[in-house]
């Protein structure tokens, strides 16, 4: 049966993960190209990060704010090697799931994919919030309206309920549901224009850049450097979202790696030229705090008011792509957990168009009640915890997997390994250990939730645990 007999730790082999979604008849539609899939990794990227989280990171760092993110981008590159290896090698969906699943064991992989899915989740929620703050502001600008504070607005921030922000998620949704093709090629359009937005911001920015806004460049020293890229690491949550499409990808082996690096790259190199940009333009002091820094930037730094009206609208767009991205990889996570029985099988069920309906619209209804009723800054800092333990995993899975299953066929290798994936590993728990300890605490709590799940139903349902092959079980029904 290929499973390793283990109580904790079974573990599936990677032919055998390949083989078993084609017995079943569970395996995704693979229609997704390079183009689209580094599309996917962009859209996840760049969004709330660098359009909303920028000004309270600068508070922190001053103009130090570029190295802030410099510190965090090569936090993620020696990560991102790590899951091109393992997507390339590994082409179901499931991500850092899924790669745990071959060489951790499935008690690891389904803390990892609970972790996942409270990564995903509370970005998906996160983003939407911002999504509401900007829509708002947009108004506010073009036609002198602002929506009501009891429906643009979570409880906890003077509102009732953030409307916006539930209907944003209602539309993704729907949208997810429809297709992955069609999917793609939104976010790529969306890609497009975001990008375009910030060139402009880029253009319009130099016209009033100021080197004297650059001194003090680090006021509160390598301290503040490190708080601020521990927190705009929120920045670039979402380019493992592009792994989750490794069962959906036309050819796994090549497009995964270049999507992934080449996704992070484009950004981090975007995120450095923007951040000197915004303190350029406007002193730090002034940016710190700002809800829209960017159009704060433009507004106060240039007097360009209508430059400042673009960039909320290329926030919107910006933070929709995000949204869409970070709510296709949960689903693609959750969708693994239940086709291996860790989670309830009906949950696996798809449409015609191959998408996965059940998930679909229970993750988007769970979404947006937290989108609707929790405040942004309660949100960010749990997301990066999350995605910073998975990267730890991911790293840690290409040196047992390189030591396990040396002659597995590899579309991508990680140059210099084990060296760069225990730098990736080191940095991920360097950045975790300036996160807030009520951060690390929530995060407990959230874990011991998943053992409990775990113990009283995965580990009785698991496929592996069972000693069921999915030829069997498909026989059996």
């Amino acid at each position: 049966m290929g499973i390793t007999d283990s109580k904790l730790f079974v573990r599936k082999p990677v032919e055998q993960l390949v083989q078993e979604t084609k017995q079943r008849g569970e395996e995704l539609k693979r229609d997704v190209g390079a183009l689209d899939l580094t599309a996917l990794g962009i859209g996840a990227i760049i969004g709330t990060g660098i359009f909303v989280i920028i000004g309270e990171a600068i508070g922190l760092s001053g103009p130090a704010i570029i190295l802030a993110f410099v510190l965090a981008g090569v936090t993620c590159i020696f990560s991102a090697l790590s899951y091109a290896e393992l997507a390339s090698t590994i082409p179901i969906s499931g991500s850092a799931y899924t790669y745990g699943y071959a060489t951790l064991g499935e008690f690891a992989a389904w803390i990892i994919g609970w972790d996942l899915l409270i990564e995903y989740g509370l970005g998906v929620a996160t983003v939407a919030v911002g999504w509401g703050e900007y829509l708002s502001a947009l108004f506010a600008d073009l036609f002198s309206f602002s929506l009501p504070d009891a429906i643009a607005l979570a409880p906890g921030e003077g509102g009732v309920v953030n409307l916006p922000a539930v209907l944003l998620i209602a539309a993704i949704t729907a949208l997810l549901i429809y297709g992955v093709r069609e999917t793609a090629r939104a976010n790529a359009i969306m890609v497009v224009i975001k990008i375009g937005i910030l060139l402009v911001f880029i253009a319009l920015g130099l016209t009033a850049f100021d080197g004297g806004n650059m001194t003090p460049f680090a006021p509160e020293g390598f301290p503040g450097i490190e708080s601020a890229a521990a927190l705009i690491f929120f920045a670039y949550i979402g380019f493992d979202a592009v792994s989750t499409s490794g069962e959906e990808a036309k050819n796994p082996g090549r497009d995964l790696p270049i999507a992934i690096v080449g996704s992070l790259v484009f950004a981090t190199i975007l995120y450095i030229i923007v951040a000197t940009v915004a303190v350029g333009t406007l002193p730090a002091d002034q940016l710190a705090g700002a809800p829209a820094p960017l159009a704060t930037a433009l507004s106060e730094g240039s007097g360009l008011q209508w430059g400042a009206t673009l960039i909320s609208f290329g926030a919107l767009i910006a933070i929709t792509s995000v949204v869409l991205t970070l709510f296709y990889g949960q689903t693609r996570v959750a969708f693994s957990m239940s086709r291996d029985g860790l989670l309830p099988r009906g949950l696996a069920k798809l449409t015609a168009r191959k998408t996965p309906i059940v998930l679909t619209l229970l993750f988007g209804a769970l979404s947006a009640v937290l989108a609707a009723l929790l405040p942004l800054s309660e949100l960010a800092e749990l997301v990066n915890i999350g995605t910073l333990f998975a990267f730890l995993i991911v790293n840690l899975g290409v040196i047992i997997l390189r030591r396990t299953q040396p002659d597995l066929k590899r579309g991508f290798r990680v140059p210099f390994s084990p060296v760069f994936p225990l730098i990736g590993a080191a940095l991920c728990i360097y950045l975790m250990t300036k996160l807030p300890i009520v951060t690390w605490e929530r995060f407990g709590i959230w874990m011991g939730i998943g053992v409990l799940i775990y113990v009283f139903y995965g580990r009785r349902h698991s496929l592996a645990r069972r000693g069921t092959t999915a030829e069997a079980e498909s026989n059996a029904g």
